[in-house]
């Protein structure tokens, strides 16, 4: 009888030891993609995200990375993968909120500041994120960044639209603005972005767009490269990659850009170490 009770606890010894090494082969479930972490919620009855990596440092605010555009057609999508995983890899959250059409107008505006409160007072995130502008997401963010300068650690782009008459141009836009096309035209200037600069100039907030040289939906000159003239020129700090032989397009190198990832997470942490 002693000897059955010993081959049983050496028998549940042994199996026990065998769903050790079974759990330790298989190790913790694999980590989730920065896509898979997404957290949906409403702020103004709007539908808003945020990607938060699982481990994160509770000791201080959370360092962000704001994206835009978010729209109801799955933005941001499966292409900017491998650039929000290595975000993630170093601690930095993604979020962004679905404002519609608003081509950067005073109304999306408001709605971006009353997410960003949300962020910044309910979900620990800090009080300067990077601003990551991609095609007409950069009228929505360059219309919030030149109201709140002081909120901005960086902006990135990835062909971005700065200029509303470039791009949508006027009589879309108008709209937006709740504006006929002829009032949105005498008003360009104390409406558009890329006529508002002077206080992202001002503050030095640090700018990189990567841009196509053959882009016609969001031609060069009257976009990238026309803020970075006008930054510049105030003593502000921009600089445009200029992509030989690419246009508006889902060209992977976009999105697997080292030096924009680099420079998103080098201001993103710096901002949340503040």
């Amino acid at each position: 009888m002693f000897i059955q009770t010993l081959r049983r606890l050496y028998s549940l010894c042994v199996l026990g030891l065998y769903l050790l090494v079974i759990a330790d082969l298989n190790g913790a479930p694999p980590s989730k993609t920065a896509l898979e972490t997404r957290k949906n919620f409403l702020v103004a009855g709007k539908r808003a995200f945020l990607m938060l990596p699982e481990k994160v440092d509770t000791s201080r605010p959370i360092p962000w990375v704001w994206y835009a555009p978010t729209l109801g057609n799955g933005l941001p999508g499966v292409h900017e993968s491998w650039m929000f995983n290595r975000l993630h890899e170093e601690g930095i959250a993604i979020a962004g909120i679905d404002v519609g059409e608003s081509y950067g107008s005073p109304a999306g505006a408001e709605v971006y500041q009353k997410f960003y409160t949300e962020l910044i007072k309910h979900r620990r995130m800090s009080k300067m994120p990077v601003l990551l502008a991609r095609s007409r997401g950069g009228l929505m963010l360059y219309s919030w960044a030149v109201r709140h300068p002081g909120n901005v650690a960086a902006v990135a782009g990835i062909y971005p639209v700065c200029n509303l008459a470039s791009y949508p141009g006027v009589a879309r836009a108008a709209p937006a603005y709740g504006l006929t096309p002829e009032q949105l035209g005498n008003s360009l200037t104390k409406l558009n972005p890329i006529d508002l600069l002077e206080p992202l100039a001002k503050a030095k907030v640090p700018i990189l767009h990567l841009q196509g040289d053959s882009d016609t939906v969001v031609p060069l000159s009257p976009n990238s490269a026309l803020l970075a003239e006008r930054i510049n020129t105030r003593g502000g700090n921009a600089k445009i990659e200029v992509i030989k032989g690419q246009g508006h397009n889902l060209w992977e190198g976009w999105f697997t850009n080292q030096s924009l990832t680099d420079f998103m997470i080098k201001h993103a942490k710096n901002a949340g170490s503040e």
